[in-house]
């Protein structure tokens, strides 16, 4: 699963792994894709310099990344209180009763919540970028489009790469304009935040928008036939998230979301506002049904929501209340039913990605055998049926 891009990068397969866990970021690299470890969990600077110095040691010289969420607007001088203080209280109401009503308990006294989203914040994201920057990484990516124009040169400057997402055509010329180097098609299958448009759809589009920047596609992909599908429509990668959240190297700390994830199909999950207060892809429970009633408030816009919930998501967590239990994922969730090693992933997408080339193969060698040549050179566009009955063109 070898492209331009993947050459370049010096990886051997054409898959980049975005995850928030260390262990599964190595685990991709040394499998021989390219790991992207997620940032927006990590409010301290010396916690992100602690899990950079453990996948350092666990890749074996191989590249990775780190993946950002920064908005391209810069905005400095806003603190977290700041932004806390905007916060209605009919919202803080509705979490409470939300809470009380499947009886879920409160932290215990001093413990802080463990579930913030901070990474949006511009000061926070700069202090991860002082640090990440003192890495070997060889891509930086931003979940929130193209980052400010300094950071890209910042990046270029380390010989860094910069990754954006983009929901559609217009997202991804702005981040050709921008100077990005690589955009990302996530389509409307994928999980978190994600736009309008179907990744079969969106891919191609961005190909031709950005043309010839590289091109991942992302979104409702976890198989390598899907990754052959993604390639075939001109993407040089593709970007997987969701199907690692069920691998052996995550270790989800809740064992009855991990069943959830196991059991889900690809119609259990929900494009919600209620995590962040950006349309995403999750797990559809009753948190997600319960913002999503008429009945509630409207969810806040980012970064309010997201700061809103934090305490609420820690004590779901921490106490496993399954009716309230979600993660971000996206609809290849319905593949997702055994726990796997990140090695297994890979062999089963090699696997996947053969027999799908294997089959066009035939299916073009079959054509071209079958077809006849018309007096002027030119195909004449008909074969002959089979008899077995199947179709003898594609």
């Amino acid at each position: 699963m070898q492209t331009e891009l993947s050459n370049r990068l010096g990886v051997e397969h054409a898959v980049f792994g975005f995850t928030p866990f260390p262990a599964v970021a190595a685990a991709i690299t040394r499998a021989g894709g390219f790991g992207v470890l997620g940032a927006v969990r990590y409010a301290a600077a010396d916690e992100l310099a602690r899990d950079l110095d453990w996948i350092e040691r666990h890749t074996d010289g191989k590249p990775y990344g780190l993946d950002v969420v920064m908005p391209a607007k810069k905005v400095e001088g806003v603190t977290e209180a700041d932004i806390e203080a905007m916060i209605p209280p009919e919202h803080r109401r509705f979490v409470a009763r939300t809470l009380a009503a499947h009886q879920v308990p409160e932290l215990p006294p001093g413990e802080a919540s463990g579930w913030r989203i901070t990474g949006w914040l511009e000061q926070v994201a700069r202090s991860q970028l002082d640090i990440a920057f003192e890495y070997p990484i060889k891509l930086l990516a931003n979940a929130l489009g193209s980052p400010p124009a300094d950071v890209v040169e910042r990046a270029h400057a380390h010989d860094v790469l910069v990754a954006a997402l983009a929901g559609s055509p217009r997202h991804a010329r702005h981040h050709r304009d921008a100077g990005i180097d690589i955009v990302v098609a996530q389509g409307y299958e994928a999980g978190g935040h994600t736009g309008e448009i179907a990744t079969m759809v969106l891919t191609p589009e961005v190909v031709r928008a950005v043309d010839p920047l590289p091109v991942l596609a992302a979104g409702g992909i976890g198989t390598g036939e899907q990754v052959a599908a993604g390639l075939a429509l001109g993407a040089q990668g593709v970007w997987l998230g969701s199907v690692w959240l069920t691998t052996e190297e995550a270790g989800l700390h809740s064992r009855r979301l991990t069943e959830k994830l196991l059991a889900a199909g690809s119609g259990d999950t929900v494009r919600s506002r209620a995590l962040t207060g950006k349309p995403a892809r999750q797990l559809r429970t009753a948190w997600t049904d319960a913002w999503d009633d008429p009945s509630s408030p409207a969810p806040l816009p980012m970064p309010l929501q997201g700061l809103l919930v934090a305490e609420a998501v820690s004590r779901i967590q921490k106490y496993e209340v399954e009716p309230l239990l979600g993660t971000p994922v996206g609809q290849i969730v319905g593949q997702m039913n055994s726990e796997r090693s990140v090695q297994a992933v890979f062999d089963e997408l090699t696997r996947g990605f053969e027999r799908a080339v294997d089959r066009i193969d035939r299916i073009a060698g079959r054509t071209a055998g079958c077809t006849d040549q018309r007096t002027d050179g030119r195909t004449a566009g008909r074969t002959d049926e089979p008899t077995d009955g199947r179709a003898a063109g594609l």
